[in-house]
């Protein structure tokens, strides 16, 4: 990704800046996904054909990644190892997501749709957050 494209969606051309607001974006969409698996666990575990127990123990993981990675955000300069294992951890799970869904899950349409949307979402923010990151090495 070029430094122009991830200066105007960040609307900085700071890259510590660019990184710790990738970060607070991917914390907050993901403990709100997080507290919405953990807190609706039956109602959205029938919407989307998915296990609601599952759905229960993936909110409360997403939970405390989103903490870990908003306090990532708040950090001044975000150790770069840490912000690594973030990146990593959001391709994994990107990966994990097509997989479930075409070796084990059998969701419905809404579901179907749900899973590839959220995966393409989180292996966004891996991509930007290694864009910014690689700008704060430079």
């Amino acid at each position: 990704m070029s430094q122009a494209l991830l200066a105007g969606i960040s609307r900085t051309t700071e890259p510590q800046t660019m990184l710790r607001r990738f970060l607070a974006l991917d914390a907050v969409v993901t403990g709100a996904n997080g507290l919405a698996y953990a807190l609706a666990s039956a109602p959205l575990g029938r919407l989307l054909g998915v296990d609601a127990t599952l759905l229960l123990e993936l909110g409360l993981l997403l939970t405390a990644f989103a903490a870990g990675v908003g306090y990532l955000a708040s950090r001044a300069q975000p150790p770069t190892t840490a912000v690594k294992l973030v990146v990593d951890a959001n391709v994994v799970w990107a990966v994990l997501s097509v997989v479930a869904l075409a070796a084990w899950l059998s969701p419905s349409t809404a579901g179907t749709v749900w899973i590839p949307m959220q995966a393409a979402t989180v292996a966004g923010f891996a991509a930007l957050q290694w864009s910014a990151l690689r700008g704060v090495g430079r």
